[in-house]
């Protein structure tokens, strides 16, 4: 339940003039990644992961760019060049890539669910139950200093003391 700073961490490089979103997460027809691919954006959609549904996807939503699964400072830098980060599964218990994307900077739009509303702050992230594309545009206008401030308390101490306090 902590990043590594080493890799996930926020920069201030202009991210240009095309908004992006982000997400990452296995391509698999659980992940409800349809409500990501379906939005009607005019900027980029960019897709990091892999999984079963990679190639139907990648065929049936040609504006979305998928980039296959990356790691390490790679990954990172596909954080670091969005606006938003999208993370539209409904049933995660504990959505690691969320902490990630603070860490980078980036505001979350998810839905509401236990797991997503105990990492996800009115100043870190927009939650909401069924309007995902009211959470995109109330996501942009958060603060990228407040989202990371909230991935500080998923730092490597805090889990270690969070797993040694369950002893």
């Amino acid at each position: 339940r902590g990043v590594d700073r080493d890799i996930f961490y926020a920069d201030n490089a202009n991210r240009g003039d095309v908004k992006t979103l982000v997400c990452v997460s296995r391509v698999s027809k659980e992940k409800s990644l349809e409500d990501f691919f379906n939005l009607d954006y005019p900027g980029r959609k960019i897709m990091v992961g892999d999984g079963p549904m990679l190639e139907k996807y990648r065929a049936q939503y040609p504006n979305v760019e998928f980039v296959g699964a990356k790691r390490g400072k790679e990954l990172g830098d596909y954080y670091r060049m969005a606006d938003v980060f999208v993370f539209p599964s409904r049933w995660e218990t504990f959505g690691l890539v969320m902490i990630e994307a603070m860490a980078c900077g980036l505001p979350v739009a998810a839905f509401r669910n236990e797991g997503n509303e105990h990492i996800i702050t009115e100043k870190s992230g927009e939650l909401v139950s069924w309007d995902f594309e009211e959470a995109i545009l109330s996501a942009y206008r958060l603060k990228k200093e407040d989202a990371v401030a909230r991935a500080k308390e998923f730092s490597w101490e805090v889990a270690t003391d969070q797993f040694i306090s369950n002893f």
